[in-house]
């Protein structure tokens, strides 16, 4: 197995960014009518921390964050930053976000960073060098079987009422052994690499969302398409990612809801007695 190039730069500066969140965590006012409150103030002082040592790091390297930095000079690597990833959590004061960091060449996942600075929970991955938390070699779960399996998925902060993704979450529900709803995916896609999740779907996630934690869960030995089981790329509408063992078994029951053939009755509930 090869030795890390890109991790080693990359781990400290997540670590230095969850650094920065946790100087403002636990201390947010939110505010919903405009206005720069903390959290804003918490992304962007991640953010302008890690493209300044990113770009230090890796000068000849594009990048793309979320809260609108970008150096495109044509390079085949790009950086995907996420400067926190689960605001809502770290709004609330919930202990589950994470600074991502994952970068591609040429379209291929050669290189990711999840840190959960409130866990103090690193993933490291890159390719020909497997994958790690907090320096252990990990893996995806052996579970073959979909009824076994524990999911994780999301939903939208905003337009809830748009996404159809309560079908696919009922269905998931009724054939798993439960879904869960953490809020930050990034850190979904590493659970399912070490073997928390057996899982995981979600629609529109943008590609810094992904790109860390996907590429985490490749060598981990995991498995990534879309929906319909077709290559997965960071532009793609929908993720579907598993331990590789079940992923057909999902596939075929989101298939059902698809087509619109998956179909429960409601069960009947009786009259409470006066």
């Amino acid at each position: 197995m090869t030795q890390p190039v890109f991790i080693p730069p990359a781990a400290e500066i997540a670590r230095a960014a969850g650094a920065v969140l946790m100087r403002h965590f636990g201390r947010v006012r939110i505010e919903y009518k405009g206005g720069v409150d903390l959290v804003t103030a918490a992304d962007r002082e991640s953010e302008a921390l890690i493209v300044e040592r990113l770009r230090a790091a890796f000068p000849q390297h594009d990048l793309i964050a979320e809260e609108g930095s970008q150096h495109a000079s044509g390079s085949a690597y790009r950086w995907y930053v996420d400067p926190l990833d689960g605001t809502t959590n770290f709004a609330h004061g919930l202990p589950q976000f994470a600074v991502s960091l994952g970068l591609e060449c040429d379209g291929r996942r050669i290189a990711g960073v999840v840190y959960n600075p409130a866990r103090d929970e690193l993933f490291t991955a890159e390719q020909g060098c497997g994958a790690s938390l907090n320096g252990r070699p990990i893996q995806v779960s052996p579970v073959p079987r979909l009824g076994e399996s524990l999911l994780g998925t999301g939903f939208p902060t905003r337009q809830r009422s748009s996404s159809p993704n309560i079908l696919f979450y009922y269905a998931a529900t009724l054939r798993s052994h439960g879904v869960r709803r953490l809020g930050a995916a990034a850190l979904d896609l590493c659970y399912a690499a070490c073997g928390r999740f057996e899982g995981f779907w979600e629609f529109g996630l943008k590609p810094w969302d992904m790109a860390a934690g996907a590429c985490i869960l490749d060598q981990a030995g995991g498995q990534i398409t879309d929906l319909q089981g077709e290559p997965f790329s960071l532009q793609s509408p929908a993720i579907l990612a598993s331990n590789g063992l079940i992923h057909d078994q999902i596939r075929a029951l989101f298939a059902q809801v698809l087509a619109g053939e998956f179909d429960v009755p409601l069960p009947r509930f009786a009259a409470a007695q006066p």
